[in-house]
This record gives structure tokens, sequence and C-alpha cells, in this order.
């Protein structure tokens, strides 16, 4: 027999799966959206009015002028194939010398201002109203225009203020009409309509917010660069262009090329001609200066990597690069860090790296010959080198000062208010990927969208906004987090905290139709929010408990929930969605799902090793199965998907970390195997221990009350192979056992619960009995907590979180009341948070509040004794991102002084490596209460910024374990 909890999986995965379709019924009934957030312009009526690009008539024509830029030309080539790809036919696509000879269906102006002369003509006439555009940074102007020349009715006119924004609207209109920008890299297919048409009034305008966004191709061996090799010969030409495609189509316009072994200009010459055609701004990445990779200087440097020592060979160096990219658009990276991407040797000061700065600047403006303020650059602020600003190092206001996050997604400094001022600007450089400590994680999507949100939130509000770049690692893993940066990136104002359940909603829609997308939506959400409690590979036997609140139980039953769901949901899609629905949703659900699920089991292996359990061997063997079961989820993924066409791309170990460094290959977790005797045995366990009888002589189970989460159990194993037969008696008729005699193979639970009306008073426990055949008995203690107070409150009535099992768990968001002086608010930031979500006060940058502002949330707590209690406070992981002191909360209880705390007090790595890799913070406060009863618990918001997921009051009976109890029973 399997042990119970894996037995019981099922049914515990099956309430989730209910849950989880309670939940997304409030969004599943959405309208469609092709473009993610937008307003939508297309029809697939054919008897709707407008621009017919597709329809009984034939398909649109697409009309350019001959001097447009080459970047716009493949652009609305790429339209002419999506309209095609959509409808089944595919339009002409004209110069606009010859648009009066061919007739035919409707137009399509496509052009630039001041490079289309139809377009500016229809500006000067205000056929279109090119004001919204004129002086826009990539900005574009989507119109319907009646009569627009001799000879055609209806046009639609695509213009832009640059030719990136001209680029931007073409994009546009693919998303619209039902292509995915990851039709060519997830394999989405596109739903067909014979009819496409644009309505009649459309006027759709839009710029960035951000003025460069893009990704960083990093750490991709041995996936990206493995796949690449054998799907393109290499990070060549043809490789990148699929990359920029797929920018362009998220509105991205910025990249640092793959630098691990790889040099963009080297490998290709023709990288960096492509790059400026499609539109595509290439930079380096932060210990890249001035165009040149890292890979470069292995192969064509002499000498050591030192300016001090070697300082005109390094000046010649990068010469070279600014020559060979002469003409591309680029921003340039300034600065130096050690060979290899390290700090500098100690010896290297402040002083030094600003000749280092000054002498690249001189050479930027000889090289370029213009005024240095023309040429993007920028200064990445980056581990060590923030410090050297701290430390009083500054750059010409002209360059971008790049703040940087700790790797983890946690952002390091914001700008002042005096650092606003620049005319260079902020930017984010951040993390969906790492390679380094305290553990690197390349695998595949651990970062929650929410928490996206709030970090890029603050940096929006903190007016770091020139220039954001995330570290995608393999890029293909990460499809969900990138296109959410990039969109949000391009108008933070459209998405609002309280807009965010609907982001994946819309995302799925437009991937996979609107039958599912609410399905589709909490899949996603999920398995993120699940991986960004405890990321894959920091994942161990032991992190989640075993022994308390059934955690461990609790994780693998989520994880199992979804995976079984995204199973059912794949079989229901049609084939042709398939390939894009494993490669999207169900490999990271399942694959994610199975190892939680060989961790589990190998930590309940080695614990029913230690008490002589005789499933001990079957765990073993089931663990191993596991393993190999990851080992053929990646197999599929690299063989089976679209024909094999992603080979290598799960090629990244993640079993077996010991250190930051990846193992070469996954390694099998140790499990442990027995030899059992044939006889039947006698084995009694209970929860919250783990001792075991007989090898300990008298158990004791977790002190009952009528509130805690669920009654604790006793567990009857065998430590034999044949079947045992036993009985179980309480000594007191108010004690009900779940089973009172069985016949166990391998282990069976017996649920201990209490008939508290029959309590007599001043009962403080019960004793239970479980028997074997043979005359071999077990006795179990069962304590009562505070049993005379429970009665006694439990007739008088309690409200609010009621203390259960010596503890009240409250989620941040369940408070009685949100308190906020004039002008600040709290605000929720659903799913930020490691089981539910968080609260934090807006706006972002207001001032610190005083205990008199009283800017705080309240909770109605009930507890059963006076005395010393501890309140812990967790928070997301929020990092001094203002100069100055730590950002500080405070917490009380009814009207006692509040106690402070200071987040920020410990600075040392050891904290950081735990606060990381938990996902959390937390923080602890004690007080004194006077009486039982009811009481006041006061959360006070001081320095903004910070986040509050979770309160866990101990009134002297939390147990450990990763996640924390349950959340409390809650009383009106």
């Amino acid at each position: 027999m399997r042990h119970p909890w894996i037995a019981g999986l099922r049914k515990r995965a099956s309430l989730a799966a209910t849950m989880a379709a309670f939940a997304i019924g409030s969004v599943g009934a959405m309208k469609p959206a092709w473009a993610l957030g937008e307003r939508r312009i297309v029809s697939f009526d054919g008897a709707s009015s407008g621009v017919v690009l597709a329809g009984p008539r034939g398909p649109a024509r697409l009309l350019l002028d001959p001097q447009e830029f080459p970047g716009v030309r493949r652009a609305a080539a790429d339209l002419q194939s999506d309209i095609a790809r959509v409808s089944g036919a595919r339009p002409a696509l004209l110069q606009a010398a010859s648009a009066r000879k061919d007739g035919g269906g409707d137009l399509v102006i496509v052009g630039t201002l001041g490079k289309s002369a139809l377009v500016d003509r229809l500006a000067r006439e205000g056929r279109i109203d090119a004001t919204a555009l004129r002086g826009k940074w990539e900005g574009y102007l989507i119109q319907t225009v009646h009569n627009p020349m001799p000879g055609v009715a209806r046009a639609l006119v695509i213009a832009g203020s640059d030719k990136r924004g001209t680029i931007f609207g073409l994009y546009t209109l693919s998303e619209q009409i039902g292509v995915s920008p990851w039709h060519w890299w997830a394999d989405v297919p596109v739903q067909r309509h014979a009819a496409l048409v644009v309505t009649d009034g459309t006027r759709m305008t839009d710029a960035p917010v951000v003025r460069y966004r893009g990704i960083f191709l990093n750490d991709e061996a041995p996936a990206l660069s493995g796949w690449a090799k054998e799907k393109f010969g290499g990070f060549n030409h043809r490789f990148y262009e699929k990359v920029f495609e797929l920018l362009l189509r998220m509105r991205a316009n910025y990249i640092w090329p793959a630098m691990w072994g790889n040099a963009f200009y080297d490998d290709d010459a023709e990288n960096g001609r492509l790059a400026d055609d499609m539109g595509v701004v290439i930079g380096t990445s932060h210990h890249e200066p001035m165009m040149r990779a890292h890979a470069e200087w292995a192969k064509y440097g002499k000498g050591p990597w030192d300016y001090k020592r070697n300082e005109s060979v390094l000046r010649d160096f990068w010469q070279q690069g600014l020559r060979r990219s002469a003409g591309f658009d680029k921003v340039i990276t300034l600065g130096m860090r050690g060979d290899g991407d390290e700090p500098m040797s100690e010896e290297s000061n402040v002083a030094l790296l600003q000749r280092i700065v000054n002498d690249q600047r001189a050479m930027i403006a000889k090289e370029t010959n213009k005024p240095l303020a023309e040429t993007p650059q920028l200064w990445a602020l980056y581990k060590e080198v923030q410090d050297y600003y701290e430390k009083g190092m500054r750059v010409p206001d002209d360059v971008t000062l790049l703040w940087c996050d700790d790797n983890w997604g946690n952002i390091r400094r914001l700008p002042t208010p005096e650092e606003r001022k620049r005319a260079g600007g902020a930017g984010i450089y951040y993390h969906f990927d790492y390679v380094g400590g305290p553990r690197s994680y390349k695998w595949i999507n651990v970062t929650p969208l929410p928490k996206v949100w709030e970090q890029m939130h603050l940096a929006r509000q903190y007016g770091a906004d020139r220039l954001w770049i995330v570290n995608v690692g393999d890029l293909k893993p990460m499809e969900v987090p990138t296109e959410f940066f990039l969109t949000y990136a391009w108008n933070p104002e459209a998405w609002p905290a309280a807009r965010l359940p609907d982001y994946l909603t819309l995302w799925a829609t437009r991937e996979f139709g609107a039958e599912h997308a609410g399905e589709i939506a909490a899949l996603v959400e999920g398995y993120a929010r699940f991986n960004g409690r405890r990321k894959p590979e920091q994942l161990a036997p032991d992190t989640f408990s075993a022994l308390h609140y059934r955690e461990s139980e609790r994780v693998v039953a989520d994880w199992n929930a979804l995976a079984e769901s995204a199973r059912k949901l794949a079989a229901q899609l049609p084939a042709e969605k398939r390939d894009a629905f494993f490669q999207l949703v169900q490999y990271p659900v399942e694959a994610s799902a199975n190892l939680n699920e060989l961790y589990a089991t190998v930590q309940l292996n080695r614990l029913h090793a230690g008490q002589g359990r005789a499933d001990t061997n079957a765990l073993a063997a089931r663990a191993r199965d596991l393993f190999a079961r990851d080992a053929e989820l990646a197999r599929q993924y690299q063989q089976d998907v679209a024909g094999g066409k992603w080979n290598h791309m799960m090629a990244q170990s993640h079993i077996g970390y010991t250190s930051w460094r990846d193992p070469t290959t996954n390694i099998m977790p140790e499990v442990r195997e027995i030899a059992a005797p044939q006889a039947a045995a006698l084995g009694v366990a209970v929860e919250g221990s783990a001792a075991a009888w007989p090898a300990a002589s008298t158990l004791r189970l977790p002190a009952v009350d009528p509130f805690m989460p669920a009654p604790p159990y006793i567990e009857v194993f065998n430590r034999g192979t044949a079947p045992l037969r036993y009985t179980a008696r309480a000594d007191q008729p108010w004690v009900k056992l779940s089973r009172e005699e069985g016949s166990v193979d391998s282990t069976q639970r017996i649920a201990v619960d209490v008939d508290w009306a029959r309590v007599p008073a001043g009962t403080a426990s019960a004793r239970i009995t479980v028997a074997a055949a043979d005359g071999q008995a077990a006795t179990v203690e069962l304590p009562l907590r505070q049993a005379a107070a429970v009665v006694a409150a439990t007739a008088g009535g309690v409200s609010g979180f009621v203390e259960g099992g010596g503890v009240v768990a409250i989620e941040a968001e369940h408070h009685a009341r949100a308190l906020a002086p004039a002008g600040r608010t709290w605000l929720r930031v659903p799913g930020h948070g490691r089981t539910l979500s968080g609260m934090t006060t807006s706006p972002a940058e207001a001032p610190a509040a005083t205990l008199a502002d009283g800017m705080r949330l309240e909770y109605d707590v009930h507890l059963f004794a006076a005395g010393a209690v501890k309140v812990q406070a967790t928070l997301a992981p929020t990092l001094k991102f203002r100069p100055g002191a730590g950002f500080r909360y405070a917490v009380s209880f009814d009207d006692e002084a509040p106690r402070i705390v200071d987040v920020h007090a410990d600075d040392s790595l050891r904290h950081w490596e735990k606060i990381v890799s938990d996902g959390a913070a937390s923080f602890v406060s004690e007080h004194a209460l006077d009486r039982p009863g009811r009481h006041t618990l006061k959360f006070w918001a001081l320095d903004s910024g910070l986040v509050l997921q979770r309160l866990v009051i101990d009134a002297g009976g939390l147990q450990p374990s990763y996640l924390g109890p349950p959340e409390s029973l809650r009383r009106p």
C-alpha cells in the first residue's frame, strides 16, 4: 500500500482544482482580446464597415514609399505574410508610384513622417492627425481615411514618427488580426478568419514611456547555444533575424546580445547591419565597454585586462569597437570591470575608473565627431560599481545611470529627487536568470509577474525609466515574464495593480483562444508563484516540512493539482495548439510538479528509513521513477514538440546543486533502502515528530484545540512485509478516532479529534493505545491546549482570527480596517506573496510616515491566554533602494506603544542570501498581552516601498516550516 499522503494527493488535487476553477470563473468570461490590453480595432465580421484587409473582394493592398526604411519594408512584408496566414489571401505589396495602376481592394498606406511623401501629404492636408506623432519617440498612428488619393475610397494609414514607430504600428496590426509575437518562437498557431476589417472611425495613437526596452541573452550555454548551433550554425544573422523580429513584435527596441564565448559583431559581420536595418538598438552588457564583447579580448587582446598596466592596448581595442559599429543605432556601455565579469582588483579605485570613463568619452567624441550628448551612453552600477558611485564617483549628466537589481529581482537603488534631474536619466538592469550565489537559476521561469510589476512600478515612480533591460537567459523558458516586462515598459499606466489578474487571461486568450483562457491563466500564474517561493535549483528534500502543518503534502498536492489540470486541458485542445501549450504551459507545470514531488518523496524515504518502515524501498523506487520522469519530460520538449524544433532547449541541469555552480548533469538525490523482515511488526508515529515507536517509548501528539486547521493524526505502519492487524483505543469517550482497527501493508493514518462539548472541566489530556495482534502496543498522549479557556470562549462566542494550535496566521489582505492619511492609500498587489498577495502603500515615492499619521492595517484577533507573544511579519525581500536609514514598519496590539522594526538593520551577506532564497523576509517583534480574548493587531507603515504579505502571532505553538501555518479560522 502506498503511503497515505501519496495516495491522498488525488483527493487534495481535485479539491485544489475545484478551487482554482472557482477562482478563475470571475475572469473567464472576459471578451477575446488579440492585442494585450489594447482596444480592439479589427473585426472578423465581413459585414462590418471599414477598411477590408481580407474578405470576399480580395485582400487589401499594402502601399509603401520607395524611399522607406529597410526595417519598415521588412515589417510590411511580415504584415503581408500575417494577413495571408490568417485569411488565406496574400495582399499585394506595392510601391507608391504603382498604386494607381493596380486595382483591387482597399489600401493600407504605410509610411514614416519625413520619409513617405504620401503620408506627409496626408498630414499636411489634415487627412490624418499627425500632431500626436511629431517629435515623439517611436510613436505610431493607425487611422482609417476616406478618399486618401484618386481612385481609392478607403484606406488604413499606419504612420510612424520615426522608423521604429512605423514598425511598431505594423506589428500592432499583426497582433490585432491574431498573430502572436510568439508565432515562431513558441509555435503559437493563428486562428483562421476569412474576413479582417479595420472598423470605420479607427484612430489609435501610441508611444512608449520607457525609451529603451530590451533583453539580455545571457548564461546561454548549454541550452540556447546548443540549439542555435544546430539550427542556425551559431549566433549569426540568421539567428538574430528571428530574435529581432520577436523583439519588434513585442515593441521592444534594444538588446544585449549573447556573450558567453560569443561576440555579436565579430561572429558574423552581417549581425550589426541586420540590427540597424531592422531597427534594433545594440548595446553590450554591464561589463563589456565600448561595443566590444568580452569574448573578443580572449581572441584579440594582448596583455592583462588592466588599464593601469595596459592602457594603450585597451584603448586601441575599444576604438576598434567604436569604428566597427559606426553609423549603427547603439547605446555605448562605459566603465570597466575585472576580466570575466569580476570586480577589478582591490587596488583599483574611484580615481582610476573616473579616468577610464573620461578617456572612453573622449574616444567617443573623436570617433563620432558629434557632441557627446547625441551618442547614448550608459554606466551600469552593477555590484561593486554602485559602491564607487556611493563613494563619490560621478559621470556627466548626459550618461544614463543604469541601476541594477541584486540578480534576484530586487532593485538595489533608485534615483533620488536630485538624481532625477540628470539629462541622461536612469534605467534598470533586471534578472529572470542568473549564474552566481547563493544559487544559480537558469532552467525555467521562476518569476511571478506581480513581483516584476511591484519592482518596476517602483522604478517608474522613482523616475528610472530611460532604459529597461532584463536578463532572460536562454529566452525560450522565459516567454511570459519577458513579454510582460516589455509590455509594462511600453505603458506602465495601462497596468495598475488591480488589473494584474487580467494580463494572463488576455495573454492566454491571444495564444489559445477564449474558451480555456481562464484555466490557462491560472496554470501559468500558479506555476510561476510556486516556483517563485523557492526556485527549483534551491530545492532540497527538507525544504518543506514533512512534520509540521502537513506542509510538504500540501505543496505536492497543489503542484499535482496544477499538473493534472494541465494534462486534462492539453487533451481538450485542438492538435494544432498542443505544441505551443506544452512549451508555454504544460512543460513548466509538469516538470516543476514532478521535481517538487521528487524532493518530497526523497524526504519521506529518508524519514521512513530512520523509522524502519516497510515502505522505505517503495519510496526509493518512486523517487527514481520521478527522476526518470524529469528526463522524459525534457525529451518530449526537445524531440517530440514541433518535430524536434527545440532540441537542446531543456539541456540545463537543475537537480543536484550543492553550490552556485550548476552540476554538469542532473544528479539523483540520495535515497535509502532497508532490509525489511517478512513478519509483520507494529510501528507507530505521530504528526509533528520524527520519532517513532518502538524506538521511542512514548509518543505525544500536538496539543489540540477546536480551532486547529485539521485534527492531528497517528500513523500506524508496518515494519515487515506480511500484513499487520492492529486496534486503536482511547481512554476517554470524548476522543474520536477515524479508525479503531485495520490491516496495514505499509501505512494507515488515524485522525484524532475531540468532542469538546463532552470534555470534563479541568481535563488536560487523554491517552490512545495502538496494539498489534501479537500483543505489542504503543501509547500516544493527546494533550489539550488551554482546554478551559477554549471551551469557555467557544461557549461565549469568538470573533476575528482565532488562535488555533497556539498561533494566529493571517494573510495581509484580510485586514479588518485599512487606515491612511489624506494623500496616501493602501494598495493590494494580487499574487505578490508566497501564499496569497501583498499590501503596500501608495504613492510609492512618498516620504516616511510617522506613527501620528496613523497609516496602518488592523486585524481583529482572539487569543486564549495573557502573556508574551511574538509577531512574525513576512514581507517581500525589498532592498534599501533609497540612501539613508533602513526602511521601517511597526507592530502593536491595542493601545500599546508600537514596536518599530528596521528591516535593513542586518545588512550581512548571510541575511541577504536567506531572504532572496526564501523569496521573502521575516521579522519578529515581541509583545506582552495583559488579558486573553479579543485584541486588535496593528501593522504600521512608516517607510514606503515595503510589501507586507503575512502576519503570524506565535502564542507558544509555532512550529518550524517554510511557508508557515495555514491561515487561521476567521469568525465574523
